[in-house]
């Protein structure tokens, strides 16, 4: 018996996802989406049935860098070229952990999944078959497709767009605004969205310094730049794909449909949904030109009574602008200190702290009432994890007085705790015969709060002298740079601010550890109470 011969083979894969491809057009032609009289809609609802098609609304935002972080696309060049075989693997960190996170019943296909989705995009961005296709462009078609809030889209894109001061490279935002206009491009709306050298002029001046909030304002104003109307409508329609408006539609007269919400200004109370106002179909003596106002949501008519009658009574009326629903972030990125070789098993904070494993062992003899879990995990440690976990973004870091004011403010929440508990100890009505049997035990975990209590403030100061030495180190560096007699010193120092980096990192993750201890402790306290 002999081998099949690998370029049959490689003609028989190529010759299957040709027939993919070509299918997967054929069922979006089937959709109609062509009689769209508005192409931002045309192309919204093109995109999303791509989404869709590919399992891509599954997948949010964190979820897609995360699959970048594992295979190393955050450490690479953006005009660094990845093979079919590099993507194809991305794609499958993708899908599989996308499956780990769906229950049994709603498994998708992830190999099938995998397959249309990189045929997709080889199609969209290798016009000349080359098999490779640009980092910066693998990241903007699935941060762009996948679920999640634009502005946490856009704010991991301006990542890949600064500089390390905050400010936006005027060639990375052409090449973003190519690779992005490729989507409508690749969905037969070219035309309209196409790339061409005035668009990125319509956004930004090539001469200005753009950061992170002038990005943000402009990319999500109301209306935005021409160029990209269909992103925010894209987001929108996901949004509201599965709202119910229980009124007829007065153009297909459906008692009630979803989607979209179409009002006349003109005709008294006249309602389309967002197929036949797309489609423009009309009945009676409404006409396609009247001015119509576009819902996201329902209201009942009491409500809106209500509502009138509110604003009626507001002296002043509110604006509608909607730049102020955008958060306002840092201009300049905060210096991240380099963790990558710091590693604090939880089995060494255990031996720093032998009354936490005492604690582990009177927990499991006494249970508490049992914790809200996601994944395995107490949804407290999962607050403290996401705490110290890292997206790749440069602008989401606090100043650190607010770091320092939050901390205080940790201390003397346990303080408050731990004084709480003593008075619902001293205050609880209970028998005897209870309080001799675990007199002891409240006693021991009494003493317990206040070794954890102890040993918190010790945190705090070792935490305090490590952020002095630090700023005395800087002060020291500033004035190497101009004494070259110091240059010697100024090795030794860098070594003592690793060490003291690390001794930084290490006491932040034991004190979080600990704040977790004395949450389960109070639980264990309560429980034993009653």
């Amino acid at each position: 018996m002999t081998d099949e011969d690998p370029s049959l083979e490689a003609t028989s894969s190529a010759a299957k996802a040709m027939l993919q491809q070509r299918q997967l057009l054929t069922d979006m032609r089937a959709q109609n989406y062509d009689v769209i009289r508005f192409a931002t809609y045309r192309t919204a609802c093109k995109l999303r049935f791509i989404q869709k098609k590919t399992n891509l609304h599954l997948i949010d935002i964190w979820n897609v860098i995360q699959a970048f972080r594992e295979n190393g696309l955050n450490s690479m060049d953006p005009g660094y070229e990845l093979s079919a075989s590099k993507v194809e693997s991305i794609l499958a960190t993708l899908f599989t952990q996308l499956n780990k996170r769906l229950p049994a019943a709603h498994q998708i296909e992830a190999e099938e999944s995998k397959v249309l989705l990189l045929n997709w995009i080889l199609t969209a961005y290798d016009k000349d078959n080359s098999g490779k296709t640009r980092v910066l462009s693998i990241k903007v078609v699935l941060s762009t497709l996948c679920s999640g809030k634009l502005v946490d889209k856009l704010r991991y894109i301006f990542t890949q767009l600064s500089d390390s001061t905050g400010c936006m490279i005027w060639s990375r935002f052409e090449v973003y605004l190519r690779d992005i206009l490729t989507l409508p491009t690749a969905v037969f709306e070219g035309p309209s969205f196409g790339f061409n050298q005035s668009a990125a002029r319509s956004c930004f001046e090539p001469t200005s310094k753009v950061n992170i909030n002038d990005f943000l304002s402009v990319m999500m104003a109301d209306p935005g730049p021409q160029c990209l109307m269909w992103l925010p409508i894209l987001t929108r329609m996901a949004t509201v794909e599965n709202t119910l408006h229980p009124i007829p539609c007065e153009g297909c007269h459906r008692q009630s449909f979803t989607g979209f919400r179409y009002k006349c200004d003109r005709c008294h109370n006249y309602q389309l949904c967002q197929d036949c106002f797309w489609r423009g179909r009309v009945s009676g003596n409404h006409n396609i030109d009247h001015p119509m106002k576009e819902y996201k949501s329902y209201k009942s008519h009491v409500k809106q009574l209500g509502h009138s009658i509110k604003k009626s009574f507001q002296c002043v009326p509110h604006k509608t602008s909607n730049n102020h629903k955008l958060p306002h972030f840092p201009e300049a990125p905060e210096k991240k200190i380099d963790l990558s070789y710091i590693v604090t098993p939880l089995y060494i904070t255990l031996m720093k702290f032998p009354s936490i494993t005492q604690l582990f062992d009177l927990y499991l003899s006494s249970p508490p009432t049992p914790l809200q879990t996601r994944n395995g995990f107490p949804n407290n440690l999962l607050v403290h994890t996401a705490e110290v976990s890292s997206i790749d973004s440069t602008c989401s870091s606090a100043p650190r007085s607010i770091e320092s004011c939050r901390i205080d403010d940790e201390h003397r929440l346990i303080a408050r705790y731990a004084s709480r508990l003593a008075a619902d100890a001293k205050n609880a009505a209970r028998s005897p015969s209870e309080v001799h049997c675990s007199a002891d035990s409240n006693k021991a975990q009494r003493e317990l709060i206040g070794q954890l209590e102890a040993k918190n403030r010790e945190i705090m100061r070792e935490i305090q002298r490590l952020r002095l030495e630090q700023e005395a180190f800087a002060q020291e560096n500033a004035e190497a740079q101009y004494n070259p007699t110091l240059l010697a010193e100024l090795r030794i120092l860098r070594q003592r601010k690793d060490e003291l980096e690390s001794r930084m990192q290490s006491l932040q993750e034991s004190r979080k550890e600990l704040m977790v201890q004395l949450e389960t402790l109070m639980k264990l306290l309560k429980v034993i109470i009653v």
